[in-house]
């Protein structure tokens, strides 16, 4: 039977920071991904501030920027004349931690699992998925697992951490259930080509005609492109087939008109299942959960990956002392949660806001453009912008290092 003191399920963003900073901790720590690689279209690529500065703090910053990435520089939005509204400047931020960064998912996990395996405790098994939980009475005592080959396992370890997002096969196992808030769209999310030469904006840009919107998030050599539909119209609206569903891009944004025709299938359109949900208890004995398998997060201004970050180092910084020195006592993983509620629930507020006075509306058909106040304040008085960019790109009690994980750097100080 094998074992650790540390077992993570799911090597997503959450996963993979944890997995990092427990093992430079001292922990034994096993990482288990079920994919063979990272390499997965449309995840969230957003990298915002406060990681950015994470990074910088374990020494990783350098490896950071060298990666192929674009910037945010700003919240805009069509405003009612028309025009583009700005209603956040992350430029207003101290630098250097005045952006939002894309960067491609499997760029930034792939340079976590390298930093990691340079850590003698640390351990990351591809093509692993994690299938249930393994008890002694009451309590978690480690994962019963599958590979890619049909071989089975058990891992035993003194503390579990479920990071496999919003669909967690841990907390079904677990038997807890998220309060879930009301979403009323779903994001389809596929791409289209993009040229330097074409002097289209960089960033990304919002559309919205009649009841419809959508946005393209420029990748470089392509545009990622979400459009928004009803809850519930996914079939109905694939049924009306490519063609008219090129016309509906075309529609909204005539700039990439001249390319609706790489969209070659509906197949190639891809659904993201809204949900905004959070767990009233984030831990039983044994087993702790964070990121979107505690709190799925809305896509509304991509803070999620940052969230889940956030959740990760503070789960190390609460727990590596004691999971080198003893069993975790369930006061101590409840820490996790308190810790992380008030961002938690303040930035899934205001998710909730937006779904209601932007996104809601202009789906349902009661408004063609973003709400005009606040527009207005924020192009009377633009020193408001700072506040928006600072929520989406540092966020509500920002995470620092602990000490013990860093490695020298750019702002290793907090």
């Amino acid at each position: 039977m094998e074992r650790t003191t540390c077992v993570i399920a799911g090597g997503g963003p959450a996963g993979m920071v944890l997995g990092l900073l427990l093992a430079r901790g001292g922990v034994d720590v096993q990482v288990l991904e079920k994919h063979g690689d990272f390499l997965r279209d449309f995840r969230g690529d957003t990298v915002h501030a406060s990681t950015i500065r994470l990074l910088d703090e374990l020494g990783l910053g350098e490896e950071f920027r060298a990666l192929p990435q674009s910037r945010l520089e700003r919240l805009a939005f069509p405003d009612p004349e028309g025009g583009v509204a700005v209603i956040g400047e992350f430029s207003r931020l101290s630098p250097p931690y005045d952006y939002v960064a894309m960067v491609p998912q499997w760029d930034f996990l792939d340079l976590l699992a390298d930093a990691a395996k340079e850590e003698p405790t640390f351990t990351l098994r591809m093509n692993t998925e994690v299938t249930e939980l393994v008890r002694d009475g009451d309590r978690v005592v480690g994962v019963r697992y599958r590979t890619a080959d049909g071989a089975e396992g058990e891992i035993r370890a003194g503390l579990t951490v479920a990071c496999d997002g919003r669909g967690s096969i841990l907390r079904d196992q677990a038997g807890m259930r998220a309060r879930e808030f009301p979403v009323p769209f779903d994001v389809w999310w596929f791409r289209l080509p993009r040229t330097e030469e074409s002097g289209e904006v960089s960033g990304i840009q919002a559309h919205i005609v009649g009841h419809e919107m959508m946005l393209l998030i420029n990748r470089g050599d392509y545009y990622q492109v979400a459009y928004f539909l009803k809850k519930g119209e996914d079939a109905h609206l694939r049924a009306e087939g490519v063609e008219r569903f090129r016309d509906r891009v075309a529609n909204l944004a005539p700039e990439v008109a001249d390319r609706v025709h790489t969209i070659g299938s509906m197949d190639e359109v891809k659904t993201l299942d809204v949900r905004l949900n959070r767990l009233r208890r984030w831990h039983t004995d044994g087993l702790l959960l964070i990121g979107d398998a505690a709190h799925a997060m809305s896509p509304i201004g991509g803070v999620g990956i940052n969230v889940a970050v956030q959740d990760a180092v503070a789960t190390a910084a609460l727990l590596a002392g004691p999971l080198r020195g003893r069993r975790v006592s369930e006061s101590e993983l409840a820490r996790v949660r308190r810790r992380r509620w008030l961002p938690t629930a303040v930035t899934q507020g205001l998710q909730r806001l937006l779904q209601r006075v932007v996104v809601g509306p202009v789906i349902s058909g009661r408004r063609t453009t973003f709400p005009k106040p606040p527009l207005v304040l924020t192009r009377r008085f633009p020193a408001l912008r700072r506040i928006p960019a600072y929520l989406v790109a540092i966020g509500l009690r920002p995470e620092h290092a602990p000490e013990f994980s860093r490695r020298g750097g750019v702002g290793t100080t907090p």
